[in-house]
């Protein structure tokens, strides 16, 4: 085996089982015996990472020279080592004493940190610092700095022998740079992979993507897995800007962190000219002139702030790819992504300002946005869960990275003209952040840049759609803005075809607020209020007092009950009457319960002792999704849950389950805190609409059922359940 523990020829010849001894899937058979030596299974990473904060490549980079092969022995073999690497050569910050002391014992050491480097203009010399081993000023050979600029940016990681020399001279540092390799891949292997590519179907292609930035494919839609894949297009496209704001916990900053040397992620909040761009006091470029890409982390916030030089800085650079300062002027090639968390929900977002409302207003700016080539919808990804990751095989991601980097030099942003025309009436930049978007699709699905209309339709599609979110807010922020048509002609049959975002398709009262839309007659499911049905929900549940007719109201009542909204019309059915439960009764649900009481409430606190177990969970979950039905889409409503915690055995369980509905229901408008009161015993629910419920029972009020079978209906339908005797109680807080 040579130094990258493959053999002379790079081929290894792969069995058709996994470590695990499990037969290997069609997809993984073909992917380790097309790429040998540069695919790895992807769960490995975490197998060996332990308390190791590395990134993912530098993992897989060792991984790929001892774990490459499917044999389950061999596999084993290369996890061990690359375990016994870490454990040896990795340098944890807390134990950078021991290893200096283990250098200077030994005379030298082989260990993976991230190094920095700078010149000292009083010596002369190249100085590194190594960040968690916690020296500095280590001379560095100018042909290092040379060979690998990057490590006068923000460093880079390296694997490093550090020799120890102490002369006697107390001004001279005993510390000795004897070899440095960063922890990446310098091969150019884009021939060969483009060979590979025609091996693989569409699907199988994309699938082999997903499963390369760690993802189970059968888990996603086509559609999410094209947006994962936009994901990608910054590594692979030059001075691509892209935005993605959604939801906490779907992964938007994990990518840039974690699958290329080629990216840096920062934090919104660090950024600065000198760090960006250049630095005046000593002409040294910023990230643009090194890295591929440069994500900017919580990016969203309304109360950060950016130095306006600083934003007119980065908007001629978006615009131009160029940037200037002094008398000089500078090229860069960096992609640019803005990652930032939301507060609201889409409708609220709609319906209230726009889907940029999270920015800091120094880049809420028309001309900034105008700039973005892409919005990515992030609230359309799913919280990240464990069962998403994948075991399957998929391309060291160093390897793929330097595919990238290496096809930033193609351009296939025209491939689609000859089949599909783009509207006359998008302006330059709409169609510039179009055929960007288009072109960085087709070189991660088409690296050879050859496919067929058919083919070529959904990209430019999901193209259109993303430059045309950033158009519509555009057009909400800056009235001045001229609304163009999003539309494209098919050569083959001359048909027009328009292109919708999703969110115009759920929400259309809400995204064209103001303006007339077409067939608004019919609103859209989503655009309905939830409470629509109230009524008629409730009338079949066979709960006391739901079997009023409505015909025979009063007419006064009537017209007045015309005018109410649903949500108003719920309500206006409280009639404060205490509610006795009989044992085994059904026809009972929490919307019937406590639906009137919680219409309309934009605050709701929950105290019930006993929401601890699974079962108890479930409750909570329906609980806030009859919220739902209590309130317009386009509102948020905040609950607070207070409950105990010390049930045993269901502590970690509890706490895993109160944050994954805290993370679900607030992209539905329904946001969840909690807090623990071992020592609370009464249950009530409180709302800002004025009333008390006092439930005898809490949230508890069924009979146990089997609760794990998806056939049963009683998991669907509380209504067909049986109840716990119980009693509840409703008064005014007025009037306790």
């Amino acid at each position: 085996m040579n130094e990258q523990g493959m053999s002379q020829n790079g081929w290894i010849e792969s069995p058709d089982h996994n470590a695990d001894g499990d037969p290997l899937s069609a997809l993984d058979v073909k992917i380790t015996d097309l790429f040998p030596g540069v695919t790895v299974r992807k769960d490995l990473v975490n197998k060996v990472k332990g308390n190791a904060l590395v990134p993912s490549y530098v993992l897989e980079f060792l991984l790929s020279a001892y774990a490459t092969n499917t044999d389950q022995a061999s596999i084993e073999s290369g996890v061990d080592r690359v375990r016994a690497i870490l454990a040896n050569n990795y340098v944890h910050r807390e134990e950078a004493n021991l290893i200096q002391s283990k250098i200077r014992e030994k005379g030298s050491h082989r260990i993976i940190d991230r190094v920095q480097v700078a010149l000292n203009e009083k010596t002369d010399l190249y100085e590194a610092t190594f960040s968690n081993l916690g020296i500095s000023q280590v001379i560095v050979d100018p042909s290092l700095v040379k060979a690998y600029p990057k490590l006068l940016v923000t460093g880079i990681w390296c694997m490093c022998q550090i020799g120890y020399a102490y002369s006697g001279d107390p001004r001279e540092v005993p510390w000795q740079l004897l070899q440095l390799k960063p922890v990446q891949m310098s091969r150019d292997d884009r021939e060969n992979y483009m060979q590979q590519r025609s091996q693989f179907t569409d699907s199988e292609w994309i699938d082999l993507l997903m499963q390369s930035i760690g993802f189970n494919p059968d888990l996603f839609s086509d559609r999410a897995k094209l947006l994962h894949l936009v994901r990608m297009v910054p590594f692979v496209e030059r001075n691509y800007n892209l935005v993605e704001l959604g939801p906490k916990g779907t992964g938007k900053s994990h990518i840039y962190s974690e699958f290329s040397p080629h990216g840096m992620l920062i934090s919104g909040g660090e950024v600065t000219v000198a760090k960006l761009f250049v630095n005046n006091s000593n002409g040294h470029l910023g990230l643009v002139g090194y890295w591929d890409t440069v994500a900017f982390d919580e990016f969203a916030g309304k109360a950060k702030k950016a130095g306006r030089d600083l934003v007119d800085i980065m908007k001629n650079y978006m615009a131009n790819k160029s940037f200037s300062r002094g008398v000089e002027t500078f090229q860069g090639e960096a992609s640019m992504a803005f990652v930032g968390n939301t507060s609201h929900n889409v409708p609220y977002m709609l319906k209230n300002s726009d889907l940029f409302e999270e920015l800091p207003k120094q880049y809420h700016d028309p001309a900034f946005l105008d700039r973005i080539h892409f919005y990515l919808p992030g609230w359309e990804f799913e919280q990240i869960r464990s069962e998403m990751f994948t075991s399957g095989f998929g391309f060291v991601v160093d390897y793929l990275a330097e595919i990238l980097h290496n096809l930033r030099d193609a351009d296939y942003s025209d491939r689609f003209e000859k089949y599909f025309e783009l509207s006359s009436t998008l302006s330059t930049r709409d169609k510039d952040g179009i055929k960007k978007t288009f072109s960085g699709l087709m070189k991660l699905i088409y690296p050879d840049g050859n496919a067929s209309p058919e083919q070529m339709e959904p990209l430019l599609r999901c193209a259109i759609e993303g430059r045309k979110r950033v158009k519509d807010q555009l057009c909400r922020i800056d009235s001045t803005m001229e609304e163009v048509e999003f539309t494209y002609k098919r050569a083959s049959d001359g048909e027009v075809v328009a292109v919708q975002t999703l969110e115009e398709l759920d929400y259309p009262q809400l995204y064209w607020r103001g303006r007339v839309v077409e067939n608004s007659e019919d609103k859209g499911e989503a655009e309905a209020p939830v409470a629509d049905d109230a009524v008629a929900i409730e009338g079949n549940e066979g709960e006391a007092g739901a079997s009023e007719n409505a015909d025979a109201l009063p007419v006064a009542r009537h017209q007045e009950a015309v005018m109410l909204t649903p949500v108003e019309r719920l309500a206006a059915k409280a009639d404060g009457k205490q509610r006795e439960l009989v044992e085994n009764q059904r026809g009972i649900t929490y919307f019937g319960l406590f639906g009137p009481y919680l219409a309309g409430a934009k605050k709701i606190v929950v105290e019930d002792a006993y929401v601890r177990k699974p079962y108890q969970l479930r409750n909570l979950a329906e609980f806030l999704e009859m919220l739902l039905r209590c309130k317009n889409p386009d509102e948020d409503v905040a609950v607070h849950l207070v409950t105990g915690h010390n049930e045993p055995g269901f502590v970690e369980a509890q706490l895993n389950g109160l944050n994954e509905l805290a993370s679900t229901f607030a992209q539905l408008g329904v946001n969840l805190t909690y807090e623990f009161r071992d020592t609370l015993h009464d249950r009530s629910i409180t709302a800002d609409t004025g009333w008390e419920i006092l439930p005898g029972r809490g949230l508890d009020i069924f009979q146990k059922f089997v609760d794990g079978d998806w056939l049963n209906p009683l998991l669907r339908h509380q209504q067909l359940r049986r109840v716990k005797e119980c009693k509840v109680t409703y008064q005014r807080v007025s009037e306790k």
